[in-house]
């Protein structure tokens, strides 16, 4: 990998973002891109649940977007996030994503969008440590569900 990916105008903006809110981990280079939870957990070597998916969903009605902090490891529930924000949602597509985020799936952070509506899923409160994509699909950052919870401002839920 080439060090252009650490400096790049996205994982500068995460890195902004992070230290703005108090936390200054260091961002880690993949050696290939983890567009996936699981091709995540393999490059670190922790469980696939340990990965904090950022997953964009947008509300049928209001067209807002929805961050949803996920475990790798669950599958995020529509009805019941439907149910937390009182209208139908649908999983975002590609192009929603970068307008509304200014980054690509796959290297969405929980941090550096401005994105108003966040969820966090209970089931990552479950691991020690978390590991976060950083603006760029070839980029993590390590984190605890605390520190998620309050860099994202996100309501706990049970989701999966």
């Amino acid at each position: 990998m080439s060090s252009a990916v650490l400096t790049s105008p996205s994982v500068e903006r995460v890195r902004d973002a992070l230290s703005r809110a108090g936390l200054g981990p260091t961002i880690v280079e993949l050696p290939g891109a983890a567009r996936t939870a699981k091709a995540a957990a393999e490059y670190l070597g922790c469980e696939v649940g340990q990965i904090a998916n950022s997953l964009v969903f947008r509300a049928a009605a209001s067209g807002r977007a929805l961050l949803v902090m996920s475990s790798g490891a669950k599958r995020v529930d529509l009805a019941r996030l439907a149910t937390l924000v009182g209208e139908p949602v649908d999983k975002a597509d590609a192009e929603f994503v970068r307008r509304e985020t200014g980054f690509a799936i796959g290297g969405v952070p929980p941090v550096g969008h401005g994105l108003a509506h966040a969820f966090v899923e209970r089931s990552l409160a479950g691991y020690r440590e978390l590991w976060a994509a950083a603006g760029h699909p070839h980029t993590v950052f390590r984190l605890t569900y605390d520190e998620l919870v309050r860099i994202t401002a996100g309501a706990q839920a049970d989701l999966a």
